[in-house]
């Protein structure tokens, strides 16, 4: 005999019991559960004293465990109607999954055919049910299949490895799955040249799935950072290890960081050519991107070419929290555009480009007050540079005509897959940034961090995204080979996590994630290298 609690509820048991029966006792659709603090697959059965949370849409985990078992569901419909191509997934686009042929390009009628197979297969219902397989076996199964690239990450496994099996179709996406296909059954999935664009219910949208925007030049960034890891062969994780394997780890870093250089380069001559009529350099990009080292390298580039731009602070203009917009849980919402006095902000850059003098704010953080500076002036041809969440929003410089605005939105485009089938998630990639600095540089914990990234987050959503496709130039601040050095400082900061943590689950995950990765060693990292901003000893820094 043993007991459950679910939330106010107790249940006594005799035999094992199913998550997905208990979890029918409640109104509402669940995709997955927490017990006793660990997180489980609705398939699961519990067999001893537990607690029991069930896990809907207001849940990270679930979006998810959805999307996991898309990506597993439309890989199964091109198995049964297109058996001889592979499928490669990329990141989201439009919060949707957007994913081709690795050999040819879809046509709109095989996307079709594949949407039929899909919800005739959700129809069914079939059971997805995991199961342990030895290493030699699934190596065999999948070479069988002309499935390399799972044959060879599969080095990089321990003898025993998970598979779901679902109507005789076997994978394994890396991550938990829903228990049966009927769960799957919203999603809309259309062609998108060359390939094609799922979306499904999101958080984000209190569980509805998102209204499409096209983002064509986001896609165009994702398809360069692909070649780019094509070409310096690390486009897989599995290569990136044979790569530090085979001892080619600097030849690999400098590659890494000649690519931001030429982005520099690149920005600096759009700039110059332009730089009669540019005043305003504004740059925006999600937390993590990188944005302060890019700040001072752009700095750097243009000094080169004799443009000596000024440096503002967006920070400096924040209203005090009194002052601050309310969110919808009542607090004060300093993500918010209003959160900032931007009328003074649009007051000094006016007065800086019209060459007027000007005594620009100072925030003291720790007295949560406002000083000011002696003024000062800029010449005609020495722009201002300023950088913030908000900087590419109209509302913050709408006093600035638009073709005295070069902007630039920076974020780490990373192309980088499992397999095929699995791609690395970029959110991941910059929580993990945030966790290796906040500890080091914040006196911030990693449990933390995770606790305000759904928050930081929401900010994103709000205020960065929906101004990407406004930006003149797109800077892509991933490094291939970071995760391969963060892995040391990001592993011992989240086994800092204790097991009774409630964010003990995000950071099992990610631990989980950072074991494929070989490591390489810090002090390969160029001492002005953007990473520099994340794991410390940056040149910058002083």
């Amino acid at each position: 005999m043993f007991k459950i609690n679910i939330g106010k509820d107790e249940y006594e048991f005799e035999d094992r019991i199913r998550l997905e029966t208990l979890s029918k006792k409640y109104p509402g659709t669940f995709y997955a559960a927490k017990v006793n603090n660990r997180l489980r697959e609705l398939a699961f059965e519990v067999d001893r004293d537990s607690n029991v949370e069930f896990l809907d849409y207001t849940f990270y985990d679930s979006t998810r465990i959805y999307a996991t078992s898309m990506r597993y569901l439309i890989c199964m419909a091109f198995n049964r109607v297109y058996p001889e191509l592979q499928i490669k997934f990329s990141n989201s686009i439009s919060m949707g999954i957007y994913g081709k042929a690795v050999e040819g390009n879809l046509t709109p009628d095989m996307v079709a055919n594949v949407i039929r197979e899909m919800k005739r297969i959700v129809k069914s219902n079939y059971p997805i049910d995991r199961k342990k397989s030895s290493i030699s076996k699934i190596k065999k199964y999948y070479a069988s299949k002309g499935y390399f690239d799972k044959v060879e990450t599969l080095k990089y496994r321990k003898e025993i490895v998970n598979v779901y099996e679902c109507d005789g179709y076997l994978n394994y996406m890396y991550g938990y799955m829903i228990p049966s296909t009927g769960y799957l059954n919203e999603f809309e999935l259309f062609y998108y040249n060359p390939g094609f664009l799922v979306r499904y219910p999101r958080i984000e949208e209190k569980g509805q799935i998102p209204e499409f925007s096209d983002s064509p030049s986001f896609l165009r960034v994702l398809n360069k950072a692909e070649q780019w890891a094509i070409n310096c062969n690390a486009d897989m994780i599995f290569k990136m290890n044979q790569i530090i394997e085979n001892h080619g780890q600097v030849t690999f870093v400098n590659m890494c960081e000649t690519k931001h250089n030429n982005q520099l380069c690149e920005l600096g001559d759009i700039i110059s050519r332009d730089i009669d009529d540019i005043r305003l350099i504004a740059i925006a990009g999600p937390s993590s991107s990188g944005k302060t080292t890019f700040s001072r390298r752009l700095e750097i580039e243009l000094l080169t070419r004799g443009i000596r731009p000024l440096m503002i602070s967006i920070d400096n203009y924040y209203l005090t929290v009194d002052k601050a917009p309310i969110d919808e849980f009542g607090e004060p919402d300093l993500e918010h555009v209003q959160a900032l006095d931007l009328v003074l902000f649009n007051q000094n850059i006016t007065d800086l480009i019209n060459g007027l003098p000007v005594s620009l704010p100072v925030f003291d953080f720790k007295n949560k007050q406002r000083k000011f500076q002696e003024p000062i002036k800029v010449s005609p041809h020495n722009p201002i540079i300023i950088e913030g969440i908000h900087a590419l929003n109209d509302l913050l410089t709408e006093f600035i005509p638009s073709n005295q605005k070069f902007t630039i939105y920076i974020s780490p485009f990373a192309q980088i897959n499992i397999d095929y089938n699995n791609p690395i998630n970029l959110t991941d990639l910059r929580l993990l940034r945030r966790i290796v600095r906040d500890l080091q540089f914040r006196n911030t914990s990693p449990e933390k961090t995770l606790s305000m990234w759904p928050s930081v987050r929401r900010g994103e959503y709000k205020w960065i995204y929906p101004f990407i496709e406004n930006a003149n130039y797109i800077y892509n601040s991933e490094l291939t080979y970071e995760l391969c050095v963060l892995k040391r400082f990001a592993m011992n900061a989240l086994k800092q996590i204790p097991y009774d943590s409630e964010y003990f689950i995000q950071a099992n995950r990610l631990i989980k994630f950072l074991k494929y990765f070989k490591e390489i060693d810090q002090y390969l990292v160029p001492c002005n290298s953007l990473l520099r901003e994340f794991i410390g000893k940056s040149v910058f820094e002083h």
